[in-house]
């Protein structure tokens, strides 16, 4: 009920229907029946809850607010299957915030939408990297194996780098 309570718009509560308050105003013997009728019979019928909730005014959506927080107050084990889904779905159910934010059917769409945004950030790359300006020359292995030999003649890092004893790594060489 808790969760009932916490999904049941804050709005104030007014006769669901109109012919209800019309029928009620007509005749004062017919008046006792028609509210006796509208507290026991819901505006719509508790089995019909989920196919025509989003066609209902949000009045009426809180008048069956309503009678089903009346419901939920008798006995679990005696309310019948139908109320007990309704109360589900009007707590639980797809509408308001719990609502699918996307249609069916958008899946595909979003995909192919995704897959086309990849393959033009990758169609712009390689047309900005194919207009780029041609690597400097000190990227070529000839100028890395100089640096090398260079750094042997300084006796470039004697501990543990280049110059030192027994030393087999590359060095400065990173192309193959």
């Amino acid at each position: 009920m808790q969760a009932l309570r916490l999904a049941r718009p804050r709005l104030p509560l007014r006769p669901a229907c109109r012919s209800f308050a019309a029928a009620a105003s007509s005749s004062p013997s017919h008046a006792a029946s028609a509210a006796s009728a509208s507290s026991a019979e819901p505006v719509v019928p508790l089995s019909n809850v989920e196919a025509m909730w989003e066609r209902l005014s949000a009045d009426e959506q809180a008048v069956i607010h309503q009678q089903l927080e009346e419901i939920q107050k008798r006995d679990w084990k005696t309310l019948s299957v139908d109320e007990k889904k309704a109360a589900y779905y009007v707590a639980f159910g797809p509408h308001g915030p719990r609502a699918p934010i996307d249609p069916p059917g958008a899946g595909p769409k979003i995909f192919l939408g995704v897959t086309g945004l990849i393959v033009a950030a990758g169609a712009l790359f390689y047309a900005i990297r194919a207009s780029a300006p041609a690597p400097p020359k000190t990227l070529s292995k000839e100028w890395e194996e100089a640096e090398n030999e260079r750094a042997l003649e300084m006796k470039l890092n004697p501990i543990t780098g280049i110059s030192s004893e027994g030393y087999s790594g590359p060095g400065f060489v990173t192309h193959k």
